[in-house]
């Protein structure tokens, strides 16, 4: 099979289920902006060692192409494919607890950065708020999102934020609380 297929050449492709829409979909936007979650979640997760944070991470991905696939079907082909569940959500929140757990308390907003896997957290986490947004914006332009896909990305950009001070501890960082400056 090859890569190419020139169907998309005039600026359209294919929904999950075969309805045709432009590039610029809200549908193609949604999908395209977690796709691209997913390729920034995979370049952390080859930063890390830490197995269980990369098992972690691995399973994310994986919901993540199942959140794709949802926001990329139309009509019947949606019962067809795998669902995001409201026990995903309920795992991301008890990593979060679990990561919480060997935190110090959060008393300051934090400024990125520190090492590359921390920053590559936020990463995730801003492009990881931008799906949200775009999700939304679907739903908003009354498409059928599932709560579950909506709910599981906005706890997924916290668990990036988490996971990000989890990084700042592993890593022996300093983490740069912010102080605003007054003019």
């Amino acid at each position: 099979m090859k890569v190419y297929t020139k169907t998309g050449d005039k600026g359209q492709t294919a929904l999950i289920g075969g309805k045709r829409v432009t590039k610029n979909h809200p549908r193609i936007e949604a999908y395209g902006t977690v796709d691209e979650l997913m390729a920034h979640t995979a370049l952390l997760m080859d930063m890390l060692k830490d197995k269980h944070d990369k098992d972690f991470l691995l399973w994310i991905l994986d919901r993540l192409m199942t959140a794709s696939s949802v926001l990329a079907a139309e009509g019947d082909a949606v019962k067809k494919i795998p669902q995001v569940a409201t026990d995903d959500i309920t795992r991301v929140e008890q990593r979060i607890d679990e990561m919480e757990s060997i935190l110090e308390p959060m008393n300051s907003f934090i400024l990125p950065g520190g090492h590359p896997a921390a920053s590559q957290c936020h990463v995730a986490r801003t492009v990881c708020r931008r799906a949200e947004r775009k999700i939304i914006g679907l739903a908003d332009d009354r498409y059928d999102v599932p709560a579950e896909v909506t709910g599981f990305i906005n706890r997924l950009s916290d668990y990036f934020f988490v996971l990000s001070r989890k990084m700042a501890k592993d890593f022996n960082i300093i983490i740069k609380k912010w102080t605003p400056v007054v003019s």
